[in-house]
């Protein structure tokens, strides 16, 4: 039986499972009588989170002609965001232990909206890129703030609380493309930063006057190194991918792409080497390789490429092939969050009945199927008709996957669940990373950015399948556990 760790300083979902303990309330605290105005902010916080998210993916189109980038670095504006969160998730915690969860949820909320203004009037693809970075900092900050603030006003309540907080991620992808359709179509991709200013002013006097301090604890050591090792390897590695159009460009060019192809390694190989003797590393290298755990990683890779990759890259492959509008682009993803939803609903009741393998290996089929409907040319009806459906069926294949393998992880090592669900976000985050690295940089590279975007989704599914292969392997587990 493998150690049962303590909320360390882990990886996205270890901050859920910290907020928990975090209160020195008792399980049977009663809950406070300001409890759903509290909710309603901090649900409302990570809504607009959620949303700068996915709204931005409509814009890329708009991002490129306005600031004169190429796609490779437009691509930028979505990964770096997801490497901010990677990065703060650990650290929000710590810091809600050692200054207080209310002030680290207003901090963080205030320089969100401090970003989100300099984004609004950035003048470089850079200077945008830089923001949004500190945009996914600010958030990865939030979340385990806010999760801890819940968990405190609840009381014995807070189990049924979280669970509701977690639904409000859906409702962004719901609501994030098609706000940024609407933005981008009737206003300015700028907009889709300057709505934020109100919403943050409103957050911020309520979060003040609503928001008491919950109890502290005392703050364990953060892995630092670990987390600037890991965010070494990730912008490196970004950058390799970004600039392998540039190795036709000549020798200087050869020299850039090796150079941080060189630190990507080295960096990659540090990290590696640091997990083996660091006490509680931000990635335990016992939960990477081992008892099945190999196999989901990989398979949260795939996933994290097909499903965040596809909600980053649907809106720009549509209007870089088709020409759609930015609008029209955005209901792809609405589309593909209802059908996600709905199947999920499904996936849920049938887990015990049939176990998650079942309902893993139908899910990534759906996948594939709808990358595959996604890359090919629509035969003889509208575009916007035919990516919808596309969209709908990879929707309907990420409702039966998701939770069938979020079950799948945390039933390996079912002492370690907080670890284990921490590492499979951040493996599925490096997928989207890999997915739109890749794909923009791709896509920059040809004379014909549709096309070469439509390859791309089929390589995907190649990718998606062979991680359905891998899958197959894992071992069923029907009813409780």
């Amino acid at each position: 039986m493998a150690r049962k760790i303590t909320a360390g300083p882990m990886v996205p979902a270890a901050p859920a499972a910290r907020a928990e303990r975090s209160s020195v309330d008792g399980p049977e605290s009663a809950p406070q009588a300001r409890r759903w105005a509290v909710f309603a902010v901090v649900s409302s916080s990570l809504l607009m989170i959620a949303l700068d998210q996915t709204a931005i993916a409509t814009a890329l189109s708009a991002l490129q002609a306005d600031l004169g980038a190429g796609i490779g670095w437009t691509g930028w504006t979505i990964t770096v965001y997801s490497v901010g969160q990677i990065l703060a998730l650990p650290l929000g915690g710590r810091l809600g232990d050692q200054f207080g969860k209310r002030r680290v949820f207003l901090v963080a909320i205030g320089v969100f909206a401090a970003a989100s203004m300099v984004c609004a009037i950035t003048a470089s693809i850079g200077q945008l890129i830089v923001c949004r970075f500190v945009q996914g900092v600010a958030g990865g900050m939030l979340l385990p703030a806010g999760m801890g603030i819940v968990a405190h006003v609840f009381g014995r309540d807070r189990d049924r609380a979280l669970a509701l907080f977690t639904s409000v991620f859906p409702m962004g992808a719901v609501l994030g493309p098609l706000l940024g359709g609407v933005v981008v179509t009737v206003w300015s991709w700028r907009g889709i930063f300057l709505i934020n200013i109100p919403l943050v002013l409103v957050l911020l006097v309520s979060g003040f006057f609503l928001v008491r301090e919950p109890p502290r604890r005392r703050p364990e050591k953060v892995d630092v190194r670990g987390i600037v090792l890991l965010m070494v390897v990730l912008l490196a590695a970004m950058l390799t991918i970004t600039r392998v159009g540039e190795l036709a460009s000549g020798v200087r060019g050869a020299l850039g792409v090796g150079a941080s192809a060189v630190v990507a390694v080295v960096a990659g190989w540090a990290s590696l080497r640091h997990a083996r003797r660091h006490r509680d590393p931000v990635v335990p290298i016992r939960l990477l390789v081992g008892g099945g755990l190999g196999s989901m990683n990989i398979l949260n890779v795939a996933f994290g490429a097909a499903a965040i990759g596809f909600s980053a890259l649907a809106p720009l492959y549509a209007q870089s092939r088709y020409a759609i509008v930015p609008l029209a682009a955005g209901v792809l993803l609405t589309v593909r969050a209802v059908g996600m939803i709905a199947s999920s609903l499904v996936a849920v009741a049938l887990l015990r009945r049939v176990g998650h393998r079942p309902l893993l290996l139908v899910g990534m089929g759906a996948i594939v199927a709808g990358l595959v409907l996604t890359a090919v040319p629509p035969p003889g009806v509208a575009p916007e008709l035919w990516l919808a459906v596309a969209a709908g069926v990879t929707g309907l294949g990420m409702g039966l996957a998701a939770p069938a393998s979020n079950n799948a992880g945390m039933h390996l090592v079912p002492d370690e669940v907080s670890a284990v669900s921490g590492l499979r976000i951040m493996f599925r985050q490096f997928g989207a990373i890999i997915a739109v690295s890749v794909t923009t940089a791709v896509s920059a590279a040809s004379a014909n950015p549709g096309l070469a975007m439509s390859i791309a989704f089929g390589g995907l599914a190649v990718v998606v399948l062979a991680a359905a292969a891998v899958a197959a392997r894992i071992p069923n587990q029907r009813g409780r556990w």
